[in-house]
C-alpha cells in the first residue's frame, strides 16, 4: 500500500497487523526511515514515490493486492500520480487493485478533489483489472482543523455550507482493512462509506461548544470575504480556490449522502462528530 505513514495509512496498517501476519504486509513509502516502527514488526517497507514509476513497481512486486491512498495534491498532479500508482499496480501483476476514493468522486464537481477521484476510477475501470474504489465519506479532521480556530478565536466566519457527512478515519481504515481481508465484501466503486448523520457548521458549532464548553458563533460571511480572509493570511490562490469549491459543493449536496454500508462493514454504528471531538479535546 502507499501512504502508510499518513493518518489514514497508518490506521490501516495497524488494523492489517492485528488481523494477518506481518510477513504479508508491504508498505511503499516515500522515506523509509518514517516507517522504521513498522519495519521493526515485520512489515515489508520498501521506497516508493508517486513521482518515481519505476521505484513504484519494485515497491509493488510480488503484491496480490495494491491499495492506492490518494495522493495529498491536486489536478493534474493528482490525475498523473494516481494514474502512475495504478500502472505500476498493473505491471507488478497484482490480482486485485484498491483506491481511496471520496463519497462525491465526479467529473462535474464544484470541488476540485472529486474531479481527481473521477479521473482515478476511470482508470481504474480501464484496466480490466478487479478493483475497489472506496468511496469515503468526507474525513471529519477538516471539520476538526476549522473548528480548532475558532475554538481559540470563539468565531467561525465561514461562506454559507450544507449538510456534510463527517466520517472518522478509524472506521474508513477498518473498512479499507475489511475490503483488503475479506474477499468479495466490496468490489468495483463501492456506495458511500459514511457515518449516520449530516452536520453543518451551525451544527459543529454547537456540538463543539457543548463540549468543550467553550461559545463558538458560527457565522455566514460571503465568499468574497473568505478569499480576502485567506489572501491576508497569504494562503496560496489554488488553496483558497479549493476551500470555495468545497463550500459550494457541500451547498449543493454534494457530501450529504447516508448510507448504510460502513455500518454493515463494521458491525456497529459509525462514529459520530461528537465522539471524535470529545477524543481530539481528550488527546
Amino acid at each position: 500500500m502507499t501512504g502508510a505513514t499518513g493518518q489514514l495509512g497508518r490506521l490501516v496498517v495497524e488494523g492489517l497487523l492485528a488481523t494477518v501476519p506481518a510477513g504479508q504486509i508491504g508498505v511503499s513509502v516515500r522515506d523509509p526511515a518514517k516507517a522504521q516502527a513498522f519495519a521493526d514488526r515485520g512489515v515489508r517497507v520498501r521506497q516508493g514515490s508517486f513521482a518515481d514509476p519505476a521505484s513504484l513497481r519494485k515497491a509493488f512486486e510480488g503484491a496480490s493486492q495494491v491499495l492506492i491512498i490518494s495522493s495529498n495534491t491536486a489536478g493534474d498532479a493528482a490525475v498523473q500520480h494516481h494514474r502512475t500508482a495504478i500502472d505500476a499496480a498493473v505491471a507488478a501483476g497484482a490480482g486485485r487493485i484498491l483506491y481511496t476514493s471520496q463519497m462525491a468522486a465526479s467529473p462535474h464537481s464544484a470541488f476540485a478533489p472529486m474531479i481527481d477521484h473521477a479521473a482515478a476510477e476511470a482508470a481504474l475501470q480501464e484496466t480490466g483489472v478487479p478493483f475497489t474504489s472506496l468511496r469515503n465519506g468526507f474525513y471529519v479532521a477538516s471539520a476538526l482543523q476549522f473548528l480548532g480556530r475558532g475554538l481559540q478565536s470563539g468565531a467561525l466566519p465561514l461562506p454559507q455550507d450544507g449538510p456534510v457527512n463527517w466520517t472518522a478515519h478509524a472506521d474508513l481504515a477498518q473498512a479499507a482493512v475489511i475490503a483488503l481481508t475479506e474477499e468479495g465484501r466490496l468490489d468495483g466503486i463501492t456506495p458511500p462509506l459514511t457515518a449516520s448523520e449530516t452536520l453543518t457548521f451551525e451544527d459543529l458549532a454547537a456540538i463543539a461548544s457543548d463540549v468543550t464548553g467553550r461559545k463558538v458563533s458560527r457565522t455566514v460571511i460571503s465568499d468574497e470575504q473568505f478569499a480576502g480572509a485567506g489572501r491576508e493570511n497569504h494562503l496560496p490562490e489554488e488553496q483558497i480556490a479549493m476551500g470555495l469549491g468545497m463550500f459550494a459543493a457541500s451547498r449543493a449536496g454534494e457530501f450529504s449522502a447516508i448510507d448504510p454500508t460502513l455500518e454493515k462493514l463494521l458491525g456497529r454504528r459509525p462514529r459520530t462528530f461528537r465522539e471524535e471531538l470529545a477524543a481530539a479535546q481528550v488527546g
